[in-house]
């Protein structure tokens, strides 16, 4: 009953429609800084913009946020002709650097060199011209994101056990964010994918434990402090954050009952409650996923030290 019952929630996490059926996620954060020399007006946002497409038209989808692996590029131009007018325009011929990084271990795990040409009225306009026109999809850049993608799915072979126990240590501590984004950061391709969401999936429900235990307690006190359609109100949106797998829902539900019984018709409130079927696994996941990936959202914004790149500007 164990295995068939991790064996649909596996099933359940590969059937959502989070990633698309041919896409694979990894734990990579497009991340882009003077490199070489600073960027002209608005060629950084330009870059970042081709580096999402980048990963996405190899079938990726990285994170949101900052995290240890990094997608990142230096423009370096190589070329530069005077096109006859009117008006004469510059055409710069781009040399573009590709990287997939490990930022915390300062470890490049895979390169790549493409090229770009761009046609502006001057230097800066032809410069964010070719980085708009950078490939992002041919038979070098496939190679170049597989092998990160192997020396990513390496590094979490390797640590994965490690991040499994320190998640379990968090949730003691009931830092249950931090916990979830440990375990959502492991990818399936990891051979302790299964492990790693079997702790997810503990964990959650642990937190939703935690938090029907505040919401309960929060509940109570305002139904204590008015029992009247006033207090009622103030209860459910205490109630509401109450899901029905968590461990004291059945209590919630007595005080939903009692609360009804007294104030009727003038509490238009419902416990939550959820569908039957593999629909509730998918939910459970999605939400244990989203805890985590909220967490790391939320984190202060680090500043990547990429001195250890040969193109990094000193």
């Amino acid at each position: 009953m164990v295995k068939k019952y991790f064996l649909t929630l596996a099933l359940a996490l590969m059937s959502l429609t989070l990633f698309a059926a041919n896409t694979t996620y990894l734990p990579v954060s497009v991340y882009v800084e003077d490199l070489v020399e600073p960027f002209p007006a608005g060629a950084k946002a330009i870059m970042e913009s081709r580096l999402t497409q980048l990963l996405t038209k190899n079938g990726v989808a990285g994170l949101d946020y900052q995290g240890q692996f990094a997608l990142t590029a230096a423009a370096v131009p190589i070329d530069k002709d005077i096109l006859p007018g009117p008006p004469a325009k510059i055409s710069e011929k781009m040399e573009i650097n590709l990287y997939i990084v490990d930022v915390y271990n300062k470890l490049i795990f895979s390169t790549a060199v493409v090229t770009a040409r761009g046609i502006g009225e001057n230097e800066n306009k032809a410069y964010v011209d070719a980085i708009r026109r950078m490939p992002v999809e041919n038979k070098v850049i496939a190679a170049f994101i597989e092998e990160g993608k192997k020396k990513i799915i390496d590094y979490y072979d390797a640590k994965a056990e490690q991040m499994i126990k320190k998640a379990f240590a968090l949730a003691k501590q009931k830092e249950y964010g931090e916990a979830l984004n440990i375990v959502s950061l492991i990818p399936e391709e990891c051979k302790f994918y299964d492990d790693a969401l079997k702790a997810g999936i503990t964990i959650y429900q642990q937190y939703l434990d935690n938090e029907c235990n505040i919401n309960l307690a929060a509940a109570r006190q305002a139904w204590a402090a008015q029992q009247n359609s006033t207090g009622a109100e103030l209860a459910g949106q205490y109630l509401a954050n109450i899901l029905p797998d968590a461990a004291c829902y059945d209590e919630a539900m007595q005080l939903y009952k009692e609360i009804k019984d007294k104030v009727l018709d003038d509490w238009k409130f419902e416990m939550k409650i959820y569908q039957d079927g593999v629909d509730i696994e998918k939910e459970r996941i999605k939400a244990m996923r989203d805890i985590g990936v909220a967490w790391g959202e939320h984190q202060p914004k680090e500043t990547y030290h990429l001195d250890f790149l040969p193109h990094f500007r000193r």
